[in-house]
């Protein structure tokens, strides 16, 4: 497995609201996740930061390996996080509502679990075809799905950004959670609203696929998103499954 990821400010924004890591528990499992925080006086990049290093850090002194337990150990997590940023934001009137989306990955030998929570996304690669795997938590899809807007009118919506679900937010958040297998070849791709508010899906495709790195591709991501405007912090996660075991993490 091959990971990288890049995160950048963007061409708008005064501070940096995303967050992303990847964590490698005591038997060897990786987690990865991407982190796009929200809320005044810097509050956003404090919920992010704090959601990754936290659950980071649980996940390094964990020795779990069995599918069943690592599903368990992200619901309980997650919303252990959740009740701790809603009080934090609680406790400072400079945090108040302050909240952040999360997309985590937990790597496993031909499988993963992904858990999410807001509208930052993860798209899976195969075969020279992209798919959106997560459901976007936001009033607009919620929208979409009702039949109310269509996906073009969503673009534009006045309340776009608006969430129904995200870490921080009062009593219990609903965390989607699944598991599916993979494939050699496989690229798995983690990314903030940052990038997918500017890039469409199949030029992130074709900009993945044509990048003869990682490390390129990732790089031609985040330039693209900011040449076409960059009005938001750009994140974006790549892993690419292989029979070997190589990794490379940039920041």
């Amino acid at each position: 497995m091959e990971i990288g990821f890049l995160t950048d400010i963007g061409c708008k924004r005064r501070s940096n609201q995303d967050a992303v890591g990847v964590y490698v528990n005591q038997t060897n499992i990786k987690l990865a996740m991407v982190a796009d925080g929200m809320g005044g006086h810097q509050a956003g990049d404090i919920a992010s930061q704090l959601t990754i290093s936290d659950l980071g850090k649980a996940w390094e002194t964990s020795s779990l390996s069995e599918q069943e337990e690592i599903i368990q150990w992200l619901l309980k997590n997650i919303q252990a996080e959740n009740e701790l940023i809603y009080e934090k934001g609680q406790t400072n009137p400079e945090q108040t509502g302050m909240g952040t989306t999360l997309v985590a990955l937990v790597l496993l030998e031909d499988s993963l679990i992904f858990a999410h929570v807001g509208d930052s996304r993860f798209y899976l690669i195969r075969e020279g075809k992209i798919k959106q795997l997560t459901d976007d938590h936001s009033l607009v899809n919620e929208l979409v799905k009702s039949g109310e807007i269509t996906l073009e009118m969503a673009q534009t919506h006045p309340r776009k950004n608006v969430l129904v679900r995200s870490i921080g937010m009062p009593g219990l958040v609903e965390i989607d959670v699944t598991d599916m297998k993979t494939l050699p070849g496989d690229i798995l791709l983690v990314c903030s609203d940052g990038l997918t508010n500017m890039v469409s899906d199949d030029t992130i495709l074709k900009l993945t696929l044509d990048a003869p790195t990682l490390e390129e591709a990732l790089s031609s991501l985040v330039n693209e998103a900011n040449e076409a405007g960059g009005v938001d912090n750009i994140t974006v996660l790549l892993a690419k499954v292989t029979d070997g075991v190589e990794e490379v993490t940039h920041d």
